[in-house]
């Protein structure tokens, strides 16, 4: 929990994609509680105080750059984007169409280069110039069944690292957040599809060294940390939250 007096954030002001629910709801509180001043996009922007929704679609350029421009006319200027907004797929290569695959690719990659590329303006004359991507374990490690969302997020870490080598010398810093399997209602609602949805849960549970899901909180506090600028120094990171799924490789339990 963040205590009262932590205002890591004060004065600075925020964005955050796919803000409504789930990780951006979570990091979008957790930046308001840190002191930022946080405008949430999202599709149905309904959010709470302190913060404050625009309606916003990732993959329709003018919706972008009229949320961009909305959100720096009441911020005062933007200092963080939290490049949040995306969604899942399941199968394999030729599970889904074509449509499928621009669908994915066009919310999950290309709705982060619009974002950014509407906020550049902004974050060039911000002192404290940070862009956060949520990606994916996905990224890194091969996982059955999610080939054109993991094509989707492998794009997100390439993109992340090649904005953090355009921007660097701009003053504007690019990271990177790679969570394992979370808690959140996606996946809420993919275990509900399931047919027997408490032992897809075991099993996503299973594949993760710490035996359980990444909580949408941790997932926040890492991307606050990528944010602040307590992390100065860091460009062009990916931050791993996933239960140590990446880089362990533990036996296999005994019974």
């Amino acid at each position: 929990m963040t205590s009262p007096q932590d205002n890591t954030f004060t004065g600075l002001r925020a964005v955050v994609t796919g803000g409504a629910s789930g990780l951006g709801l979570a990091a979008a509180t957790l930046l308001a509680a840190r002191g930022a001043q946080v405008v949430v996009f999202d599709l149905k922007p309904d959010v709470a105080e302190p913060l404050t929704g625009i309606a916003a679609d990732v993959t329709d350029d003018a919706s972008v750059r009229s949320a961009i421009a909305a959100a720096a006319l009441q911020l005062g200027g933007i200092d963080i984007v939290v490049n949040n907004a995306g969604i899942g797929a399941q199968g394999n290569v030729a599970a889904n169409d074509d449509d499928e695959w621009h669908r994915v690719l066009d919310v999950n990659v290309v709705g982060i280069a619009r974002v950014t590329r509407a906020a550049l303006p902004y974050l060039r004359k911000s002192s404290a110039a940070a862009i956060v991507n949520t990606c994916s374990i996905a990224a890194t490690a091969g996982l059955p069944n999610r080939a054109v969302y993991s094509a989707s997020k492998g794009a997100v870490l390439a993109l992340t690292m090649a904005m953090a080598a355009d921007h660097v010398r701009e003053g504007i810093r690019v990271n990177c957040v790679n969570p394992g399997t979370a808690d959140t209602p996606w996946v809420g609602r993919l275990l509900d599809s399931a047919a027997d949805p408490e032992a897809e849960r075991a099993s996503l549970e299973a594949r993760q060294p710490m035996g359980r899901l990444v909580s949408a909180e941790e997932v926040a506090h890492a991307i606050a940390y990528l944010a602040s600028p307590l992390s100065g120094s860091t460009t062009g990171t990916a931050l791993a939250v996933d239960g140590g799924m990446q880089g362990l490789r533990l036996p296999a339990a005994r019974s």
